[in-house]
């Protein structure tokens, strides 16, 4: 079913849902059950599956010259996706990036997730590799996340790469795109990048889910402006319950946002990681409530494959 349709269906009643990122190379697909597991008392409609894009490093070799090898840090989007749908019978929307792929490699990608049964998509630009300052397309690939919506919504039109194809199927993909309440970090202003956030819905985004904020005025304030840009789609929250004195650095830094005075200053003061976690259970949890108050018709968390803050703040909510 469509992320669409779950809100709909829903009639009002706010839901539950939640971010994974498939397992370093190397590992089994039950560390994601591992995870998953604990929150499937919340009824979860859908859940997220991260994708991340191969990277490649540079080893010296004997004679001194240089060989790039490619590293696949994480593969098995598509089969974890698979691996959900039918062990929990919910929808597992896997992310697709512009960065890593070629329009042909979507294309085919698409095709895979279509025989799969997958009805949901997140459509992302991705960041640069390490050894970039910026983000750089592939060779015959997508320089923006809009460019990567009109190629799924051609392919729900039925329009391939390929114009020979003869009595092509169409595909029914429900799309989704990121947004960003305190704006993309490489965008100028709030406004432009509100902008190319519109772009993207007529481009045939269905629906957007937002970068981690800790302060809901910054998400009020970015759905009221897209509203009065007349962006009509539902616009999910991304939540976060951090965890960790480290992440009051790395967070800012990694995502270019800002963590409010109030929830710094606590986590300043306390004692060690385990009073910062549950710092970040009620921060979150206040969070979550405030939404739910507000009529926000999905919560998303980006759990990052440790479900236990998750569910002490689900048990609190929902």
């Amino acid at each position: 079913m469509k992320v669409t349709e779950h809100i709909q269906n829903a009639n009002g009643k706010p839901l539950f849902s939640f971010e994974i990122l498939p397992p370093l190379k190397g590992q089994n697909i039950q560390s994601i059950f591992d995870s998953i597991d604990p929150l499937m008392e919340f009824n979860p409609p859908f859940i997220d599956v991260t994708y991340h894009r191969e990277e490649y490093e540079f080893k010296e070799m004997p004679n001194g010259l240089l060989q790039k090898k490619i590293v696949k840090k994480r593969p098995g989007t598509v089969g974890i996706c698979a691996g959900i749908q039918n062990k929990y019978e919910v929808d597992a929307i896997p992310h697709i990036l512009c960065g890593g792929f070629t329009k042909e490699d979507t294309e085919n990608l698409l095709i895979d997730l279509d025989f799969l049964g997958i009805d949901n998509v997140v459509a992302l630009r991705g960041d640069a590799v390490k050894s970039e300052i910026y983000f750089k397309p592939e060779k015959e690939g997508h320089a923006y996340a809009s460019e990567l919506v009109t190629q799924i919504s051609n392919l729900n039109n039925g329009i391939y790469l390929d114009e020979d194809l003869q009595n092509s199927t169409k595909t029914d993909f429900c799309i989704g795109v990121a947004g960003y309440p305190e704006k993309h970090m490489e965008a100028p202003s709030l406004d432009s990048d509100i902008h190319f956030v519109k772009q993207k819905i007529k481009n045939g985004a269905d629906y957007i889910i937002t970068q981690m904020f800790f302060d809901n005025k910054k998400f009020f304030d970015f759905v009221a402006k897209c509203r009065a840009a007349g962006i009509t789609v539902p616009i999910i929250p991304g939540l976060k319950p951090i965890a960790t004195k480290k992440q009051l650095n790395l967070i800012p830094h990694r995502f270019s946002l800002e963590l409010p005075d109030d929830l710094i200053m606590e986590v300043v003061k306390a004692k060690d990681n385990d009073a910062v976690k549950q710092i970040g259970i009620e921060w979150c949890a206040q969070q979550s409530k405030e939404l739910v108050a507000a009529g926000i018709p999905v919560l998303h968390y980006y759990s990052m494959g440790k479900a236990e803050n998750v569910k002490a703040i689900a048990r609190e909510v929902f």
